[in-house]
């Protein structure tokens, strides 16, 4: 008998499934995803920042050019404050994901459940963040101007697809049985 189909057993008789991967793949992917979204087009494509659509804001922030030294000055505090997020909820994801697999941790990281996970919690970043901040709030824009609409459409898009994606993605991988750090043959969410 393999250790893996023992551990199922011993879960089986003692009423408990291996704790869910769900949790810390949506935290991390969370994380991951704001710093994606920070990194790429905060800082490298500088398209954005985060204040920088407060002059037709929906709650009445001053507004921050990007292209004014003290602007850019307010915007870099906020970013880096958004930053400061991601990078906590990052931690909070791997705390979480420590404290539920305890063996053979290594393997977890071919895991196709952990990483559909991670991806759809990087589409709830991108649809929370999206709907708040570029439709609700209004205070910034994927890529400000005349055609923002859609390059917010599109963001919210991507969102989407990461979660379809990485819900399939998770449902068609084999099962981590977190006890042991192997396949388990029984389906966790």
């Amino acid at each position: 008998m393999s250790s893996s189909a023992s551990a199922e057993r011993r879960s089986a008789m003692s009423g408990q499934e291996p704790r869910s991967l769900q949790l810390p793949g949506i935290i991390l992917g969370v994380g991951l995803g704001g710093f994606v979204d920070g990194i790429l087009l905060h800082q490298l494509l500088q398209w954005h920042h985060m204040l920088t659509s407060t002059n037709d804001d929906r709650i009445g922030v001053e507004y921050y050019p990007a292209n004014t030294v003290s602007g850019l000055e307010m915007n870099t505090v906020w970013d880096g404050i958004f930053h400061t997020v991601c990078w906590v909820a990052v931690l909070a994801g791997l705390a979480t994901l420590y404290a539920r697999v305890t063996h053979h941790r290594r393997r977890l990281w071919t895991s196709g459940a952990l990483w559909g996970w991670i991806l759809v919690g990087w589409g709830l970043f991108n649809l929370v963040e999206g709907v708040l901040d570029h439709h609700i709030l209004g205070i910034h824009h994927v890529y400000a101007g005349d055609q923002q609409i859609w390059w917010d459409l599109g963001f919210l898009l991507l969102g989407a697809v990461l979660v379809a994606v990485g819900w399939l993605m998770q449902r068609r991988a084999v099962p981590h049985a977190p006890e042991d750090g192997g396949p388990s043959k029984v389906r966790h969410a």
